[in-house]
């Protein structure tokens, strides 16, 4: 039996001291595929999404959930979205691309991001999706002059900044008064002002975003009551109804064994009550609410395979264990300090030894994976398994030190499939020219 389960995903079991995820046995995944090897739980992933639809479902409002596609997106993945029903948010012209390859609706697509280059806005609107999110009046004069002359007009919703100080790392706190992302609320009206007068454009609704990894629940719902505020504002000066307000995602998921798992019925529950007694408050009627959650679907169903390569002993003791693999595949560490657990995969029910240190390959001394990991004594060979690691990982992966990007396996019913190959070097030197 696994200590702390609800870090790992859903299928995970220990079989003859061996970690098994999907009915796979990741010793062999790592041994057939090579490591640093990605894992990713398709049952995890799914009652995810489900579970989303199912404790908003009850709300009894009119709730569209769009996965976060920065979290993690690949075809196979965005495949799996269209079939549970969900929508997505994309941030580049290429999640878009990977979007309409894997069919899904671009009705259901929201196209996200703070500095979006012409060429993306021109294929958002070319490719019809439902939604193009403006960040900012400098965004939002380029719109209109792309979308000119269109026969239908595009749907927009405005970010705004709600000015709401998120309880999470600075880096992923995105709601203050100093982020760099959406319209400060006092740009709301030339906003307004200038959608009504672009007929190639329409107003749909209003968007938020305060951060990510969140816990408190109140400042979730004050993001949403910022909006109804808002849109208030925009009812009583413009006679305009929002048909669509999004307090974005952000909903935390523990890491290590301490950290609890939030209830999703509560949280629906508590944005379901929010909205509707802040709409009754200023006469508004009830707007769809869309939810943008992305870690929390994908986070737990991830695991990572490094194999141990070497230890460093200082007085007798190990003081670090080197793996194959790090900050270029998950650079969270270094970037926030996060903190992850792990286990061996081969030793899954051994007892702890003394703490170690789990140092990357990498050439930052920064790179350090795990500071305190309660592991067996690991020898080099072993395989060491890190938990939660679906999101914000291969989606911020890099080539640091000219290093291939790992494998990523989609594991479910004891077979394991193959959606996004390792890196070759061939790869890495494609895009290079030799001196002429």
């Amino acid at each position: 039996m696994l200590n702390a389960a609800h870090i790992w995903p859903i299928s995970a079991e220990v079989r003859s001291g061996r970690l098994y995820l999907g009915g796979c046995d990741t010793v062999a995944l790592a041994d057939a595929y090579g490591t640093p090897l990605y894992l990713l739980d398709e049952a995890t992933v799914r009652g995810a999404m489900r579970a989303y639809q199912t404790a908003f479902g009850s709300t009894g409002l009119q709730v569209r959930i769009h996965y976060a596609s920065k979290a993690l997106l690949n075809l196979a993945l965005a495949q799996i979205v269209a079939q549970e029903g969900l929508g997505l948010d994309v941030v580049s012209g290429t999640e878009l691309l990977v979007a309409r390859r894997a069919g899904l609706p671009m009705a259901h697509v929201h196209m996200h991001g703070n500095a979006k280059s012409d060429a993306e806005m021109e294929r958002a609107l070319t490719w019809g999706v439902g939604s193009l999110v403006v960040d900012n009046l400098d965004e939002l004069a380029r719109l209109a002059q792309l979308s000119a002359g269109r026969s239908q007009p595009q749907g927009v919703l405005l970010r705004l900044a709600p000015e709401i100080e998120a309880a999470t790392h600075a880096h992923i706190a995105t709601g203050g008064s100093g982020s760099k992302f959406g319209l400060p609320l006092a740009a709301l009206p030339a906003a307004v002002q200038q959608l009504l007068a672009t007929p190639s454009l329409r107003l749909d609704g209003l968007h938020a975003h305060i951060g990510s990894q969140l816990f408190a629940l109140d400042e979730l719902c004050a993001t949403l009551e910022v909006l109804v505020q808002a849109a208030a504002q925009v009812q009583r000066d413009y006679k305009l109804t929002m048909r669509e307000l999004s307090p974005g995602g952000g909903l935390g998921v523990p890491y290590t064994a301490t950290q609890p798992l939030p209830d999703l019925t509560e949280y629906a529950a508590r944005l379901a009550q929010t909205l509707r007694s802040a709409c009754a408050a200023h006469g508004l009627p009830l707007p769809r609410l869309t939810l943008e959650p992305g870690r929390s679907i994908v986070a737990r169903a991830g695991v990572a395979l490094y194999r141990v390569v070497a230890r460093k002993v200082q007085h007798g003791q190990v003081q670090y264990l080197h793996i194959d693999g790090g900050m270029a595949d998950n650079l969270r560490p270094a970037l926030y300090g996060a903190n992850y657990s792990a286990l061996l995969a081969n030793q899954a029910s051994a007892p702890p030894g003394p703490p170690v240190a789990v140092a990357g390959r990498y050439c930052e001394a920064g790179d350090v994976l795990l500071r305190d990991a309660a592991l067996p004594p690991a020898v080099p060979g072993d395989l060491l398994a890190v938990a939660t690691t679906g999101a914000y990982t291969l989606s911020m992966a890099s080539n640091y030190n000219l290093t291939p990007r790992p494998a990523l396996l989609l594991l479910g019913n004891g077979s394991a499939q193959l959606i996004q190959r390792r890196e070759r070097e061939e790869d890495l030197l494609a895009r290079d020219h030799v001196l002429g």
